[in-house]
């Protein structure tokens, strides 16, 4: 029997996975949020129910040159973080204390939400290049974990590599 995940671990395995669903062109991204140790919603990264997604449509950010991390506006796709958010609105199920893991570190945007809904904790594995996002989590006092994947593992996230209030600045 492999190495037993921690919970960090455990529902980061789980955004990772959810992440295979997303239909964003440019990155797939998972998020799970989690209050004492049970899944309330899970989220990735596509369009709003109903419509094209990327796939058949194409990128407009990618045909328009847009990096990453700018003029979020401007794409089809809901983020994964926003999708988890928007299900528990859908369905009343309260967010206040809970854990989000994600994929990636939360934009700007999502981190507003996030602190809005009363998440208390942001477990990542990824960055994403937006330090305001950082800025603000650790403004709103919520913890920022990022855990970094252990070669051999049998857990895809392993190894915690910050526990800290703000997420390094990204070098853009």
């Amino acid at each position: 029997m492999g190495e037993r995940p921690d919970w960090d671990e455990y529902f980061l395995d789980i955004a990772l996975t959810v992440a295979k669903r997303a239909t964003c062109l440019r990155r797939q991204m998972g998020a799970v949020l989690v209050k004492d140790r049970r899944i309330l919603t899970t989220g990735y990264n596509g369009a709003p129910s109903g419509l094209p997604h990327c796939a058949e449509t194409g990128c407009l950010r990618q045909q328009l040159g847009i990096p990453s991390g700018e003029r979020q506006e401007l794409c089809r796709a809901l983020h994964a973080e926003q999708n988890a958010i928007i299900l528990a609105a859908l369905h009343g199920v309260s967010l206040s204390g809970a854990t989000l893991y994600c994929t990636h570190q939360p934009c700007i945007v999502c981190a507003k939400m996030l602190i809005n809904a009363g998440v208390k904790r942001v477990v990542i594995l990824n960055d994403y290049p937006d330090p305001l996002a950082a800025d603000f989590l650790a403004q709103a006092g919520i913890e920022t974990v990022r855990l970094e994947r252990r070669e051999g593992s049998t857990s895809n996230a392993a190894a915690k590599v910050e526990a800290c209030s703000q997420v390094p600045d990204i070098e853009r």
